[in-house]
């Protein structure tokens, strides 16, 4: 399957976007002193003594015009994603004279993924699609360059029927060419092609396929010196220390080893050293300086006690700031200045918290993120030379912070004994007893988790009224390696328990009505939604499921890499477990035809992630069930909302689903 350039439309200058997008400005703080704590959060039981009017699901799925937004390297013109009539569309703007220079149209067929500066001039992003490769249904994932002062759009990769197209290694800084790690078909081992970023680029192999390995990294220079992937269950990693010499085999880390968690930050040119993130001293991710050539850490630069890193920056070959997630996202800055520039960002604006989300490569200007749990947050610029702060976009217009409820974070036991965290976000003026309640779990699910973070689902059902839980069940990441373990194999089996459990809090607690449990999640957690009504009818009285997966094992054999970009085989071995189990057992097409609850099925046609066929299947299983399945299929949608019209579509069914199935009042 190859994608060419024929079915891209040409570039255009959309006016829609008004030249005037800046809106407000502040003076940033000039005071030094330190640094203001995150509002406490407040106890449930407190609750607002007047109930909010009820909200649109139209603000709730309202989008800014502004997605994604990236600095190009200089400073000078913002990158974002926006959309008209339902289409994506890439965007250039111009921070000085808020002019668009230029606007690509994206195919609408397809996904879009990522997207990053090269240079100044050019951005590459990714596309997916789904489609078959040898009978088997696979997600196809291409890469794609746009200039955007000279207007061309270019395909990047490699001519032949490859299935993974966008793994990039290393961009140029001066945007010239990049590195893509190239997957021939879904079972060969991928190699390293150099591409110039320039119209009618060819790609040059610079590095060969090596039995076992799956991953290649390059270091700061673009010289492709190491490799490592799974064989046996143990972790291969190969090394070079120059172009031209030959790779050898430096370890053999076991998965039972320090090594279960081991990632590759950066490697220094001209050196053996590099950064890596592993398991260190306390059983939690830290990062360490490391030697590859002898496979040893030479310098522990830092490792949180209670939480694992979830990654690091590194700028000019040295550590800049390391990220953590408590129950609130962390950075912990290496850097004195920057320590010192957030600290004055976060006094200068209203919301509870405040981070740089992209700067120019000499600081001159900054794109500024801040929000809250319950404040879905602006995006500003910053330029330090004028001590200036512009509002460039808030993230919902129009939703009022006041209308919002506030999670807290709670924490329960599972039958187990395991240590379950997880947040409870209570409606805003009602008696916190005896809610109708939604558990709703997060997807992934291994290595992701849920945190104090606005959520557009979570702050809907509270303004209708429902209690909203969201556990970080075993195997969610952040946790420590001990936690991440316990979930291996327990898809469906204890870490739905840890669901099951969750309820039984609540419930225990006062907050819920034993009697008015649903369950409500997208991709895995769609799955668990499914799952817990017909593992569990006696518990729940409804489920509703955006994306969910219905059948393991043709999920597995669609993506071994669904839940994790670089999973590869360690993904499916997480979910088989160390001792296989028949995951037919716990796949729900199996018992649809049991169903005896309420479902809502939801799904995208264009789903790359989970493909549509999976929606399919649950829904021919269930033709025979005493109750059938409210369908809602949007049309050319994919895994993620693309647009504010096709999320409210997924608000209004559910709203609908609930107040028949589970209602509020």
């Amino acid at each position: 399957m190859v994608f060419g350039k024929n079915w891209l439309a040409a570039r255009g200058a959309f006016i829609w976007l008004a030249a005037s997008i800046f809106g407000a400005s502040a003076t940033l703080a000039q005071e030094e002193g330190p640094t203001a704590a995150a509002s406490e959060l407040s106890d449930p039981i407190a609750a607002s003594a007047e109930k909010p009017q009820l909200i649109d699901t139209e603000l709730f799925a309202g989008r800014s015009p502004i997605s994604g937004a990236k600095l190009s390297p200089d400073g000078d013109v913002i990158a974002f994603k926006t959309t008209r009539d339902g289409k994506p569309i890439l965007i250039g703007l111009n921070v000085d004279t808020s002019e668009i220079v230029a606007s690509f149209l994206l195919p609408d067929e397809m996904e879009f993924g990522w997207f990053r500066w090269a240079g100044n001039d050019k951005v590459i992003f990714s596309l997916s699609q789904r489609g078959e490769f040898f009978d088997e249904e696979v997600r196809y994932t291409r890469l794609f360059a746009v200039h955007m002062a000279e207007g061309w759009i270019e395909f990047i990769g490699s001519r032949d029927s490859v299935v993974d197209g966008d793994d990039v290694i290393f961009v140029a800084e001066d945007g010239s060419h990049l590195l893509l790690s190239v997957q021939r078909d879904i079972r060969s081992y991928p190699s390293v092609m150099r591409f110039e970023l320039e119209p009618d680029t060819r790609g040059k192999q610079v590095q060969g396929p090596k039995q076992y390995i799956w991953e290649w990294f390059a270091d700061d220079a673009g010289v492709v010196r190491a490799g490592t992937g799974w064989r046996l269950g143990k972790l291969k990693v190969y090394y070079r220390k120059s172009d031209g010499e030959k790779l050898r085999l430096v370890g053999r880390l076991k998965e039972e080893d320090e090594a279960q968690y081991w990632d590759i930050a950066q490697i220094v040119s001209g050196s053996d050293q590099g950064y890596v993130l592993q398991k260190g001293d306390s059983e939690r991710v830290g990062l360490y300086l490391f030697d590859y050539s002898t496979r040893q850490v030479v310098e522990q630069i830092y490792e949180h006690p209670e939480w694992d890193l979830d990654g690091a920056s590194i700028r000019d070959g040295k550590p800049y700031a390391a990220y953590f997630t408590d129950d609130q996202e962390r950075v912990v800055w290496f850097d004195e200045d920057q320590k010192k520039l957030n600290a004055r960002l976060r006094r200068s604006l209203p919301e509870d918290r405040v981070w740089v989300s992209s700067r120019a490569e000499d600081n001159s200007r900054m794109l500024v993120r801040a929000g809250g749990e319950a404040d879905p947050g602006a995006v500003y610029i910053y330029t330090p030379a004028a001590n200036r702060l512009d509002l460039l976009s808030e993230l919902r217009p129009g939703l009022k912070v006041h209308w919002l409820a506030k999670p807290r974070a709670i924490e329960y036991k599972a039958r187990d004994g395991t240590g379950i965290n997880g947040y409870l976000t209570l409606p805003k003026g009602r008696k916190a007893a005896g809610l109708p309640l939604i558990i709703m779990p997060h997807g992934g699910p291994y290595g992701v988790r849920d945190s104090l973070v606005y959520d557009d689902w979570v702050q809907m059902l509270a303004n209708r009224g429902y209690a909203v839980l969201q556990p970080n069940y075993r195997g969610s990441g952040g946790y420590g390696e001990a936690f991440f373990e316990l979930g291996r194999g327990q898809v469906g089996r204890a870490m739905q328990d840890d669901l099951d459990d969750a309820m039984d809090w609540a419930v225990a607690e006062g907050y819920a009505d034993a009697d008015r449990v649903c369950v409500v999640g997208g991709s895995y957690g769609g799955y668990a939604a499914l799952w817990a009504v017909i593992r569990n009818p006696e518990r729940y009285r409804c489920a509703a499921s955006w994306a969910g997966v219905t059948d393991w094992e043709k999920m597995l054999s669609y993506d071994r890499n669904f839940m994790t970009r670089k999973g590869g085989r360690k993904w499916k071995r997480l979910v088989e477990g160390n001792e296989k189990f028949d995951l037919d057992a716990v796949s729900p097409y199996r018992l649809a035809d049991q169903l005896t609850r309420p479902v809502l099925l939801a799904h995208g046609t264009k789903d790359s992630n989970v493909p549509f066929s999976q929606f399919k299947r649950f829904r021919k299983a269930a033709e025979d069930a005493s109750v059938r399945p409210v369908e809602l299929i949007i049309e050319d949608e994919g895994h993620s909302f693309s647009s504010a019209e096709n999320e409210q579509q997924w608000f209004d069914a559910l709203d609908t689903f609930l107040k028949q199935h589970n209602p509020a009042d």
